[in-house]
This record gives C-alpha cells, sequence and structure tokens, in this order.
C-alpha cells in the first residue's frame, strides 16, 4: 500500500520570520528612487512622508507648489501645505532667494536626502533646466481649484515678500539684541505655532528692537505679534511676523526734563485776634478777624 503524499513543504525557509512582512525584492535598473530610511519611516503624518518621496521622486526643475503637489495628490491645500512646513522645520526643504549669473532674481527650492547639505556644490551657476511642457494642458481637481483661488495666492505672496526681500546671508545670532530675542522666543508660550529657528530670529529681532525702542514695551510687541493669527497658518511664521513687524511704530513723545513749577505753600498762622489757624505769608488776623474790624470801624 502506498504511503500518503503531502504537499506542504517539509521545512520552512531558514531565517525566515514568522510573522510581520516578508519583503520579495526585485533589483531595480532604472525608474527607482533613493530615499533614506531616517526619512521614509519618519514618525508622523504619512502625507508628509508621502510628499517627500513624491518629491525626490522628480526631475530637476519640476514645479513642487502647493497648486502643483495638489494636482498630483488627492489631499486638499491645507495638508499638502502643512506637510511642505515640516519637511521645511526639519530641514529637508529650503526655500532660498538667489541672484543668477544673469543678474536676474529667482527663488530656488532645494531638496535635501539627509537635513544639512550644502546646495552651493550645484555645478550648474545658472540652476536646473526647465521642465518639459506637457502635450496636452491637464486642469487641476475641482477640490484644488476651489482651494487655490487668487486671492488666497495673493495674501501668501504679501506676507512673503518682506522676508523674500532680506539678504540670505546668515546673520550672527551673537550680534542680535537680547532683548528682542527673548521677545521672540516667548512668542512659544502664547502661541505654540510660532516655533522660529536661530536664524529667523536673528533676522527678525532687529525689527524687534526698533519697535521696543519706539517706546512698547514687550508685553505689547507679543499682543501685536499673536493676536489674530489664522486658524491654519499656510506660510511659514517667520514670515507674518516680519510682515507683521514691516512698519516701525511711531515713537513715544518725549517728556520734558524739568519739573512742573508748583505755586508756593503759605506756612500755617494763628489769628492774632481769635487765635484760629490760617495760611498766610506774615502774622496777623484772618479773613473773618479783619472784616469784622472793617464792619466796626466803619459803625
Amino acid at each position: 500500500m502506498a504511503e500518503p503524499q503531502s504537499n506542504a513543504r517539509l521545512r520552512a525557509d531558514a531565517g525566515a520570520p514568522t510573522s510581520g512582512v516578508i519583503h520579495v525584492r526585485t533589483r531595480l535598473t532604472a525608474d527607482f528612487t533613493v530615499i533614506s530610511n531616517a526619512l521614509a519611516q519618519r514618525r508622523g503624518s504619512a502625507v508628509t512622508v508621502g510628499v517627500a518621496t513624491y518629491i525626490l521622486s522628480l526631475p530637476d526643475g519640476s514645479p513642487v507648489s502647493i497648486a502643483a503637489l495638489c494636482e498630483h495628490f488627492t489631499e486638499g491645500e491645507i495638508l499638502v501645505s502643512r506637510a511642505l512646513r515640516e519637511l521645511e522645520e526639519a530641514g529637508y526643504l529650503e526655500r532660498r532667494r538667489e541672484r543668477l549669473s544673469t543678474g536676474q532674481i529667482r527663488t530656488r527650492t532645494y531638496f535635501y536626502d539627509i537635513p544639512g547639505g550644502d546646495p552651493d556644490l550645484n555645478p550648474d551657476p545658472d540652476g536646473p533646466p526647465e521642465p518639459p511642457k506637457p502635450r496636452r494642458p491637464r486642469k487641476p481637481p475641482a477640490a484644488a481649484a476651489a482651494a487655490v483661488t487668487p486671492a488666497s495666492a495673493a495674501m501668501e505672496e504679501t506676507v512673503a515678500a518682506p522676508v523674500r526681500a532680506e539678504a540670505e546671508t546668515p546673520i550672527p545670532l551673537a550680534d542680535a539684541d537680547p532683548q528682542a530675542l527673548a521677545v521672540l522666543a516667548a512668542l512659544r508660550r502664547v502661541d505654540p505655532r510660532l516655533f522660529l529657528s536661530a536664524q529667523e530670529a536673528a533676522r527678525l529681532a532687529p525689527a524687534v528692537t526698533r519697535w521696543l525702542a519706539a517706546g512698547l514695551l514687550p508685553t505689547q510687541v507679543t499682543d501685536h505679534l499673536t493676536a489674530g493669527l489664522p486658524d491654519n497658518l499656510l506660510v511659514r511664521p517667520a514670515r507674518i511676523l516680519a510682515y507683521r513687524l514691516k512698519e516701525t511704530p511711531l515713537p513715544a513723545p518725549v517728556r520734558s526734563a524739568e519739573p512742573a513749577v508748583r505755586p508756593a505753600v503759605l506756612p500755617m498762622r494763628n489769628c492774632d485776634g481769635c487765635d484760629r489757624g490760617f495760611r498766610a505769608a506774615e502774622p496777623g488776623l484772618c479773613r473773618d478777624c479783619r472784616s469784622g474790624n472793617r464792619l466796626r470801624a466803619a459803625g
């Protein structure tokens, strides 16, 4: 009689996990992107990791604005802008205002595989080539079209203008006013979203110093910078703070150093007639005694 045969594998592969994911690796020779584990396994929002992965997979020169990303992702403007802000705070994303060899000013967006890289090592001084234009124009989805409006784009451009206009050369933190830095550092206690880096605080410190020199108290400057902030900050906190600080307040009027002249106080006297106390320059009679004497003299 024949023995029964089983189709089950006699033994498991050595080293194979008994639970969890098992990777089936395929060697890729084209159309792949190298991503660090620190970014791929970053804790937090999955949208942030997804946006970072998508940007790394794009060729140089591809647009990565909020509107361009909303055309690719189904998430709205708020989630996409929040992901870009988190990547910028973590050091993966950086926007710079640079002058090209032709003299033109252009805003460049750098994305780092590992935060802390040096974009100045770019061998192409004129920047990456322009991306090829698609043959057929793509229309943005209805959600993206409703989220990005001319008014919101103009507001973001107005708020970002003061920061982009400043020089991009690093400012030593030791040269900034300590009192102004203390005011900027304390903003996080009022609104945790107002988190500033050391370089951003050094750039904003001169404007805060002008406000303090105009006679405003640190609490008044804090109230001005934190009052009426939108629920969703679509721009960097440093940009909206720079926008609120761009107008220097009118200095308070200088008080006169000379003290006000007060009238002389006459000494107290006792009336020679009724012994009543009154103020007079010299001893004598009070008013009632003087008037009574006149009446008696007239009678």
